[in-house]
């Protein structure tokens, strides 16, 4: 899940003006708008900013840079398993593993749990996972989504998209009304090679 970017706090859009002054360009063409630092809104009350005095030669440290974003990828609702998998995760014909029931649970409590039984299922060598979250409610808000009822369920393919093990999910799909039906959801775990 990518954030939006957040901007520059006034503390460092004065540092970052502070190196952009430091610097000499190589040629003489202008700088392009993205390098350039934001302009800062006008105040009556904001004291011109005073830079600190140079140490020998030293300038502060820059911040530590972002990390690139990972490339986007298929979602996981939407991956394939061959006809057989199919058929039988549609019959109820596998039995689950494990069984992970996020049910009543607040929305970090979910999320914390779904995790910690992700890495379990994992360690006991699971394959399919049974995820009980309980059922969607039917809303056009998908702004509130975190606020009312089945806002779990709301989250989880999110959260298993942007986990620590997306890389060892296979597939993710509804469960039977056997298992759960719309509450709950089936995870096929990649077997390790």
């Amino acid at each position: 899940m990518r954030r939006p970017p957040r901007g520059l706090t006034p503390e460092e859009a004065e540092l970052w003006a502070r190196v952009a002054a430091t610097v000499k360009p190589l040629r003489s063409a202008p700088t392009p708008p993205s390098l350039s630092p934001p302009a800062m809104p006008a105040t009556a009350a904001a004291p011109a900013p005073v830079p600190p005095p140079r140490v020998r030669g030293r300038i502060p440290p820059l911040p530590e840079p972002r990390p690139t974003p990972a490339p986007p990828t298929r979602p996981l609702d939407r991956h394939g398993l061959d006809a057989s998998w199919e058929r039988k995760l549609a019959k109820a014909a596998i039995a689950p593993d494990f069984t992970l029931d996020l049910h009543g649970h607040s929305l970090d409590a979910a999320h914390s749990r779904m995790e910690h039984g992700l890495a379990q299922a994992m360690a006991q060598g699971a394959r399919v996972l049974l995820l009980v979250t309980g059922r969607p409610r039917p809303s056009d808000d998908h702004a509130g989504r975190g606020e009312r009822r089945g806002a779990i369920r709301a989250k989880v393919l999110d959260w298993l998209a942007a986990g620590p093990y997306a890389h060892r999910i296979a597939a993710v799909r509804q469960a039977h009304p056997r298992h759960g039906g719309a509450g709950a959801l089936y995870i096929v775990l990649k077997r390790l090679r």
